[in-house]
């Protein structure tokens, strides 16, 4: 039974795994040269709610993307505004990781491998089509090529392309999956109706920051440098992605955290004025190159699919990460993929396909964030176990714990234990 993955960030990564774990022979079809997407300049897990939802995974049978990111952690059990107990991991080093363990589980990886379309056969995917004209023959497809590119809708909907992680001049514009068999996509929206989003930080030099920063982060995982008066901006929080961030602290100061490099918590910070703050002098952007300018634009296409991750219209095809809902983060990436690529090879196999119950976390958030974007058409909230809207219904619903012996038994009354290794 042959699965194909289409776009190997971190829930095609989970996807893969997941897949794999259940007897299929796997194959991730990558655009780029890297692995984990956007995933190489995040660097951020086990903040808030996410704490919960790694635990909930590991005791399900699928933590090793989580125990990855910590065993390649630059710093654990970071505060900063509005967070706690966050693992920052160094995303110099989680891409070779993740890559080598993949491929030691036999799972093929096909890089710079651009899919542009699909054969249909009825209402099944029959096989995809590459860039080069390759056609590539599958029983499942688990599509999790996220919402961000191709550099039109970054020059439409945002300040042009601003040369990100994803490098779509180099390697070719995402196609959707679900579009190229003649489905309709969603696209998210921002509080004014405009269309996407900008993703939520960049990256700095560390070395290009002051000693005293420098020290900060090394020894404390993060920083926080006071913005002048003049230049704090709260209507730029409105644009962000990331709604658990869009708190006051972070439009009054830089807020930096150690991910290998400095992540800096804004959209985007015009050079020259990012250069007037002490400390900040000589800063250099990493990620995204144009970041004085702007920054990458996502959730401009989603899928509607049901609980388990399949699909509507198409029986063959499961979604993961932002492509299935309006989702933020690596966990919340990690855990829809992980979901989509046990469901794909149940429903190869002829047998009975998960729901994830709602007494989890996982399964609350996939059923919640379902049914405010497609019952009650609310395409502008976006949901995390971070913060925002979805991590104040964890802490009303008492989902939110770090408690692990509680999660576990959690996992284990509700007949989900080690379920996503069994066979």
């Amino acid at each position: 039974m042959k699965a194909i993955i289409i776009g190997g960030g971190w829930a095609g990564a989970a996807a893969a795994l997941s897949a794999r774990k259940q007897g299929a022979e796997v194959h991730v079809y990558e655009k780029t040269d890297l692995l984990l997407g956007l995933g190489n300049i995040g660097g951020i897990i086990r903040n808030n709610g996410r704490y919960t939802a790694a635990e909930e995974l590991i005791a399900m049978g699928c933590g090793e993307l989580i125990e990855l990111c910590d065993e390649n952690a630059a710093h654990k059990t970071v505060d900063f505004p509005g967070h706690k107990h966050a693992t920052l991991y160094n995303v110099n080093k989680i891409e070779p990781a993740v890559r080598n363990y993949l491929i030691s589980l036999g799972i093929n990886l096909h890089f710079v491998k651009r899919v542009s379309g699909v054969e249909l056969k009825g209402k099944e995917i029959k096989g995809i089509y590459l860039h080069d004209g390759t056609y590539v023959e599958g029983d499942v497809f688990i599509e999790t090529t996220g919402g961000t590119g191709p550099m039109g809708n970054c020059m439409r909907y945002g300040n042009g392309c601003s040369m990100c992680v994803l490098r779509c001049p180099s390697y070719g514009p995402r196609v959707s999956i679900t579009e190229a068999c003649g489905l309709e996509d969603i696209m998210g929206e921002r509080a004014d109706g405009e269309f996407g989003a900008f993703s939520g930080s960049c990256k700095l030099a560390k070395d290009t920051l002051s000693e005293k920063i420098q020290k900060e982060l090394d020894e404390k995982g993060v920083s926080l440098v006071q913005i002048p008066k003049e230049d704090v901006n709260k209507d730029k929080l409105k644009i962000k992605v990331c709604q658990q961030y869009a708190l006051d602290a972070f439009a009054e100061n830089i807020i930096l955290l150690d991910t290998g490099h400095a992540k800096l918590m804004t959209s985007y910070y015009p050079l020259d004025k990012l250069r007037k703050i002490k400390g900040l002098e000589n800063a250099k952007y990493i990620d995204p190159y144009g970041g004085g300018k702007g920054n990458s634009i996502r959730y401009l296409s989603i899928a509607r699919r049901k609980n388990d991750m399949r699909v509507m219209g198409i029986k063959n095809l499961f979604v993961g990460g932002e492509k299935s809902g309006l989702f933020v983060g690596h966990t919340e990436a990690i855990c829809t993929g992980t979901l989509a690529g046990y469901n794909a090879v149940k429903y190869a196999k002829g047998e009975k396909m998960l729901i994830l119950p709602r007494k989890t976390a996982i399964g609350d958030i996939i059923a919640y964030a379902n049914y405010r974007m497609l019952k009650m058409k609310d395409h502008k909230t976006r949901y995390t176990f971070a913060g925002s809207v979805y991590f104040k219904r964890m802490e009303k619903l008492k989902l939110y714990t770090i408690d692990k012996d509680e999660i576990r038994k959690r996992i284990k009354d509700n007949g989900l234990e080690n379920i996503f290794s069994e066979r």
